[in-house]
């Protein structure tokens, strides 16, 4: 019987091992979502919880103060990654993770690439109406040339920005998943 339970506590150690090398790889890789590794850990351990966690569970679970748990729920709850949940004669608040990972991305990396993408092609339109100033203004020919090789890089940069409103469009409304289905 002995050689029976050293098995089994050798499984469960296994599994143990399995999920904290899992969390450690995708903890590392959160940056891409801007968030830190530690509230990846955190997203990490209510992926694996069973049930809904509260901020003492998850605050005892990494043995982090639970201002912390609270600060990185906030942010993942902001992200779309975690999600309250309610359950009767439970009074403190309680989060699992999101089961749609889809919405999660779409929240993350679609706020991200509007911003930058909004802000680039602002600064392509702002730097076009300077060089059109420029261009107006100068009496130099090899200025106007130089301006004008410029007039096309910028041309092809609000084209990019263009197309890419596009894409971001069909993230936002979910034609995307029309075109790649969700798995």
């Amino acid at each position: 019987m002995e050689k029976h339970q050293s098995r089994i506590l050798k499984d469960w150690s296994e599994l143990h091992d399995t999920r904290h090398r899992f969390i450690s790889v995708m903890a590392q890789n959160m940056g891409l979502y801007d968030i830190s590794e530690t509230n990846g850990r955190l997203y990490g351990t209510v992926l694996f919880s069973d049930e809904p966690m509260t901020l003492d569970n998850m605050s005892h679970a990494l043995e982090m103060s639970k201002t912390s748990m609270s600060t990185g729920v906030r942010l993942l709850t902001e992200a779309s990654m975690l999600t309250r949940v309610w359950e009767k004669g439970v009074r403190k608040d309680l989060y699992e993770v999101e089961v749609d990972w889809y919405k999660s991305f779409t929240s993350v990396f679609v706020n991200r690439w509007r911003e930058a993408t909004d802000n680039n092609h602002q600064a392509a339109l702002t730097a076009d109406e300077q060089l059109k100033d420029l261009y107006e203004q100068t009496t130099d020919k090899s200025l106007k040339q130089q301006i004008e090789r410029d007039f096309e890089k910028l041309d092809h940069a609000l084209r990019y920005y263009s197309w890419l409103d596009e894409v971001i469009t069909m993230f936002e409304n979910g034609e995307i998943f029309e075109i790649v289905p969700k798995k």
